[in-house]
Order: C-alpha cells, then sequence, then structure tokens
C-alpha cells in the first residue's frame, strides 16, 4: 500500500460518520503525492482497496486507530514559478492574448495566471490583449465573458487592449514584409496551397516579383474577393516542421468586426499578430501552452525580417479535466442541442461553469501553481482540483443536515431543542434546531436499523431502536454510541440538488452526467447567502443557488 495512504482513509473516515470516501482520499493522495498524477487509474485502484478495508472496520476499532494518528502538519501548497534565467527585476513585461470566440475556461486560467504571476514575481507589467482578428467567431458576448472571469480569478492586468485597435500598424507592416520580398499574394485555391504544403513544394505564385506582389496585396483590400487571395510568408516548403511552408499571414474577411465594423475586410492571422502585437507592446516574455511552441519558429521569422525585437518564450502543458472538455467543438452542439443549459453548467469547465458548482478562485490559483511550467501531457482528474478547493472552503462552509425520503422517527424523551455548532472546528458559532414537532431520518438510514441496536443521532444523542421498519421509534439515552445518522426536524425545507457528473466517458456524451435529489433539509438552509457553500453531513460540500436548490460541488 502507499506510505500514508491507509492513514489517509482512517482520517476521512473519523471526519464523515466512519464512511470514508474514496474521492476525497484520492484528493488527500494526489495533493500529497504529485508524482502519482502521472497514473491516476493505478492510485484510484490503491485508494479503493484502503477506502474498503477502512469502512469494513469495526467503529471502536476505527476509532480507537483514528485518535492515534500523528497530528498532521498543514500541508505546504507549492507556491511560485521556476525563475526566468537572466529576468531582471522591474524589467519583465507578459500577456495574455485571448481570441473572444468563446466563454474562458481553466486553460484560460492557467495561461492567465501564469503570466500574471510572472509579471508580480519580477515586479514587472502583465497586459491582457484581446487578440480579436478573425470577425467571423468573435462576439462582443466573450469579450465581456472573459473579462468577468479574470475578474472572478483575482487576474487584473496592468494594461487592456485588442489587437484589432492596431490594424493600422499591422496592414503596415504587411506591407513592408511584401516590399521585402518576404511575402508574397497567393491566389491558388484551398486544395492546392494544401496540396503543396504537403509535398514541401513551392506555389507557382510564389514567383512573382515585388511589384507584382504589391499590385497584389493592394488588390486583397479593394477589389479580391473573400478566398481568392491570401498573403504568405516566403518561409521554407521543405522545412520539417509544417508552420514554416509558406503560411498565411492576412485573408479576407468581408463582415462586419463586433468592436471595428466593416473599417477592415483584411485580417491578420494569429503568428501575423501575435508576432507584431508582442514586439510592439514590449513585452519581454511570453508563455502559453506547447500547442503553440511550433509557432515561435515562425513569429521570430517574422520579427527578424521586419527587424523587429522578439520577446522570450516559454511553454506548458494544456490543462483539461478528465470527462470536462474545453473544446468548443465539443460543448457547442450540446448547448445547441439542449443537453447543457449553458456555459454555466456545472458539468463544463468553464469558468462559469467551475464557480457556480462552487469551484474557488483560489483554489483554481493553488491548481494552477501546482502544476507549474511542467509540459508533460496529461489529462488530471477533477479530484485533483476537488484537493485544493476543499482545503478553501472547509474552513467556512456551514454543516447543515439533509436527508432524502425522509421517515419520521418517534423518539421517547426527545430533547423539545438541541444546540448544534455550525462547524467543528471554527468560529461558527451555532444554531437552536427546534425538535418539539419530532424528526425524521432517511428512509435508507432507517431500513439498516435492527430493533435493539442503537445509533446516535447527530446533535442529539445516542438512542436506542425500540421498533424497526417502516415506523421506527426509539428511546433517548443521551451518549454516543451504533451508528451515526443526521436528520431534520418536523417542517424541514424542501430542496432539488444538482449533481454533476464527468460529462463525457469514453469521448461520448454522457446522458445521465446531471442528475436531482429531491431532498429536505433543515430550515437554516433558508439563512444561507446565495453563492456560498455548505456541508451536508454524509453527503458532501454544495454550493447554495437558490432557495430551493443547491448544487454538489465535491465530497
Amino acid at each position: 500500500m502507499i506510505e500514508g495512504l491507509r492513514e489517509m482513509a482512517v482520517s476521512n473516515a473519523a471526519s464523515h460518520g466512519g464512511r470514508a470516501q474514496e474521492g476525497a482520499v484520492l484528493g488527500m493522495l494526489l495533493a500529497a503525492r504529485p508524482d502519482l498524477r502521472a497514473d491516476v487509474p493505478a492510485a484510484s485502484a490503491e485508494v479503493a482497496r484502503a477506502v474498503s478495508e477502512v469502512n469494513s472496520m469495526d467503529p471502536r476499532d476505527l476509532q480507537r486507530e483514528a485518535a492515534a494518528l500523528p497530528a498532521r502538519e498543514p500541508r505546504r501548497e507549492r507556491e511560485g514559478l521556476p525563475e526566468i534565467p537572466g529576468a531582471a527585476m522591474g524589467a519583465v513585461v507578459t500577456r495574455f492574448p485571448p481570441e473572444p470566440n468563446g466563454y474562458p475556461h481553466i486553460g484560460h486560467a492557467k495561461a492567465a495566471i501564469i503570466n500574471a504571476e510572472y509579471a508580480r514575481m519580477y515586479g514587472g507589467r502583465f497586459i491582457l490583449r484581446f487578440d480579436d482578428t478573425n470577425p467571423e467567431s468573435e462576439r462582443m458576448e466573450y469579450h465581456a465573458a472573459i473579462n468577468v472571469g479574470l475578474e472572478w480569478l483575482g487576474v487584473r492586468p496592468d494594461e487592456t487592449k485588442c489587437t484589432s485597435d492596431d490594424m493600422e500598424e499591422i496592414h503596415a507592416a504587411g506591407g513592408r514584409l511584401v516590399g521585402a520580398g518576404a511575402a508574397y499574394v497567393c491566389t491558388c485555391s484551398r486544395d492546392a496551397m494544401g496540396r503543396n504544403r504537403r509535398d514541401r513544394a513551392a506555389c507557382r505564385c510564389s514567383y512573382d516579383g515585388p511589384d507584382e506582389a504589391q499590385k497584389k496585396w493592394r488588390a486583397m483590400f479593394t477589389k479580391s474577393r473573400p478566398g481568392s487571395a491570401v498573403l504568405r510568408f516566403r518561409g521554407d516548403m521543405k522545412s520539417d516542421n509544417t508552420v514554416m511552408r509558406d503560411p498565411v499571414l492576412f485573408r479576407i474577411v468581408d463582415v462586419p468586426h463586433y468592436r471595428q465594423g466593416t473599417r477592415y475586410r483584411v485580417w491578420p492571422s494569429y503568428d501575423m499578430a501575435v508576432a507584431i502585437e508582442d514586439s510592439r507592446d514590449g513585452v519581454t516574455h511570453s508563455f502559453r501552452s506547447k500547442e503553440f511552441e511550433m509557432r515561435a519558429e515562425l513569429a521570430a521569422a517574422i520579427n527578424g525580417a521586419l527587424g523587429m525585437r522578439t520577446p522570450e518564450r516559454g511553454f506548458f502543458s494544456r490543462l483539461e479535466l478528465r470527462g470536462m472538455p474545453t473544446s468548443k467543438r465539443a460543448t457547442r452542439p450540446l448547448i445547441e442541442e439542449g443537453k447543457v443549459s449553458w456555459y454555466d453548467d456545472p458539468r463544463l469547465p468553464t469558468l462559469e461553469g467551475l464557480k457556480r458548482r462552487g469551484i474557488k478562485p483560489e483554489a483554481v490559483r493553488r491548481f494552477v501553481m501546482s502544476l507549474g511550467m511542467t509540459k508533460s501531457e496529461s489529462t488530471a482528474p477533477f479530484e485533483s482540483l476537488v484537493s485544493f478547493n476543499r482545503s478553501v472552503i472547509d474552513p467556512v462552509a456551514g454543516r447543515l443536515h439533509m436527508v432524502e425520503d425522509p421517515v419520521r422517527l418517534d423518539v421517547a424523551g426527545l430533547p423539545p431543542s438541541v444546540e448544534i455548532r455550525n462547524h467543528p472546528s471554527s468560529e461558527m458559532g451555532s444554531r437552536t434546531v427546534d425538535t418539539s414537532g419530532g424528526i425524521s431520518i432517511a428512509e435508507a438510514d432507517a431500513g439498516a436499523l435492527a430493533e435493539g441496536s442503537e445509533a446516535t443521532l447527530m446533535g442529539i444523542g445516542r438512542v436506542r431502536i425500540t421498533r424497526a421498519g417502516g415506523s421506527p421509534a426509539a428511546e433517548y439515552l443521551g451518549g454516543a454510541g451504533g451508528q451515526a445518522i443526521q436528520w431534520v426536524p418536523a417542517g424541514s425545507h424542501r430542496l432539488r440538488i444538482l449533481v454533476p457528473g464527468e460529462l463525457f466517458r469514453d469521448g461520448e456524451y454522457d446522458e445521465g452526467s446531471l442528475s436531482e435529489l429531491d431532498v429536505y433539509s433543515e430550515p437554516a438552509y433558508l439563512d444561507v447567502e446565495e453563492g456560498a457553500p455548505v456541508q451536508f453531513v454524509r453527503f458532501g460540500y454544495c454550493r447554495k443557488d437558490s432557495q430551493t436548490q443547491a448544487i454538489f460541488t465535491h465530497k
């Protein structure tokens, strides 16, 4: 067994009514042992065995083993990123250049946090630059959503700008490339261009002289039809880096832009825009996911041809969560078909979805910082993020009782009211619960009771079962002993809990990935602030979505 795993399972069981939770224990293990994230299935199997062993223990043996556990040192999350070689304090400028073509997700969060953190580490500047050069797919709605998402994350740029505001300079740079013979206008069909790139064959248009190229370049702004001409960089058609095989730098997109309207019809590619903007904005270091690594050569070549400075570049692995794809191609059809309500659906890894589920921005930041600048590809289990979120919300999540399918339990000698602490270890006070009208327990718990057995009604005390079955009864003894059971008083509050699961399994949409529970909670739920976390005892953490609905966050 993995060192320390049993202790984690025992500790978790002792904190959750004698039943360890696999997801919670796995999250604890992966947080303590990041090296195990390379093979999560194997770690999960070990956790399952440990949890099974612990959950089969006699409750008295579990209590003794839990009491003997050594006091655990608070886990220190690894903070900070690797130092930048040669970087000077006060001289580092970073940027985050999202395209406003969709709602921001956890992958965007990683790029934004890393770039903002490096600027902070070196007392430099962080630029938020909207890469808005594709009018066909960009909308003000997405632009605003990115701003809202970054504000939620606590990522605050020193400067915010839009690439489309610099179109005159970018066009001028394109003209200089044409004049220098570093770019040419191609009028070949898309199929012919693709075929030449695959065959590493030069395009016939590449033989045009500077005068002819300039003439065609001017025509792109006036006469040429969309799709009939593009400006291509004169790279190397023999290169093993396919990005360098005469890539497109400008194309004609004759549709209104969400900010610029119809002012422009010739728009730069990402590679052209980022090369110019990074240099003119004074960016010294850019950090992006490694899917852009092969494009760094092209940006440097464009800067070289224009005599412009190129920033230092760093790359890290993409961040995706298992069963929660970030791809717009995967999620948009589900929204359009009504299978997913909107981008704030708690099954999605969008920032809106994570927020609605109850994930806190500080947890996202700690999670991102724990991954650092590694380039090792992996799809992280949601439990990896959960372990950080649990440490953030546990100290502030009040404890409440909740039951499914309530069954009245008649208790002889039941106190008319009880005082229950709102949190076992923090200064959150207590609440008085009126029990004079009787109490109810979950049908599943009632079915497990045997006549003559004992149970502990959490917050009330020990009872002996005097009648089992569909109409159970008991007598109040006080103290503690037997199975711990939560309960709700008469007049409890009816509540719906949404339980999100993995949206995709084995690459396919899971129709059952969002379930609903019809439950009854203590009336004190109505006093919880909307959006605040709450832990329903023996169930898990939830976020209050409304007076009548909560969303399950995690165990």
